[in-house]
């Protein structure tokens, strides 16, 4: 068998979430930078080794105010902890879809997680490179990090919601 690597296509990319906002609505947003490396045995994703890191001070919901919050020692604490990784340590067939576990650390804190994925398979675009879709979906409780800042409402609940939705859609391209 031969190693592949492969690369995250950001054009066709997003590493998303949503977290609710005063107890109803949905506040998305995403990381603008980040990257893997990722390597396969053959094209065999089951066989996958991801590392994966995103820079917190890329943080983007479409409010500056809210992202430099969250970039803020209230939040992610970017000037001490400028990165979030995802160290894969399986990506496991079940069923029609996989799941993939793994080492996610935020703010210095490191927790196993097991998030659900769709592999799209591989296909050949236009020019004759080879690429892989991934969707990678789950949650997490985001003061298992440390991420407890919130405020009360008037009318109770709180404004920050502490389930994290993510959203990622990723293309790959091999090396």
């Amino acid at each position: 068998m031969a190693t592949t690597k492969w690369a995250i296509d950001a054009t066709h990319s997003e590493i998303g979430f949503k977290v609710k906002h005063m107890m109803f609505t949905n506040v998305s947003g995403k990381f603008n930078e980040y990257e893997a490396t990722i390597t396969t045995e053959d094209d065999n994703f089951e066989t996958a080794t991801i590392e994966f890191e995103a820079n917190i001070d890329s943080i983007n919901t479409n409010n500056t105010d809210r992202d430099n919050h969250l970039k803020s020692a209230d939040f992610f604490d970017a000037e001490n902890h400028p990165k979030l990784t995802f160290k894969a340590t399986s990506f496991t067939k079940k069923g029609d879809d996989y799941e993939l576990a793994g080492d996610l650390s935020i703010k210095g804190i490191t927790k196993s997680v097991i998030l659900p994925a769709e592999f799209s398979g591989l296909m050949k675009d236009p020019w004759g490179n080879t690429k892989a879709g991934l969707n990678i979906g789950g949650k997490i409780n985001r003061k298992d990090w440390g991420l407890n800042w919130n405020s009360a409402l008037e009318t109770g609940g709180v404004l920050v919601g502490e389930e994290v939705k993510f959203n990622i859609e990723l293309q790959v391209i091999k090396l």
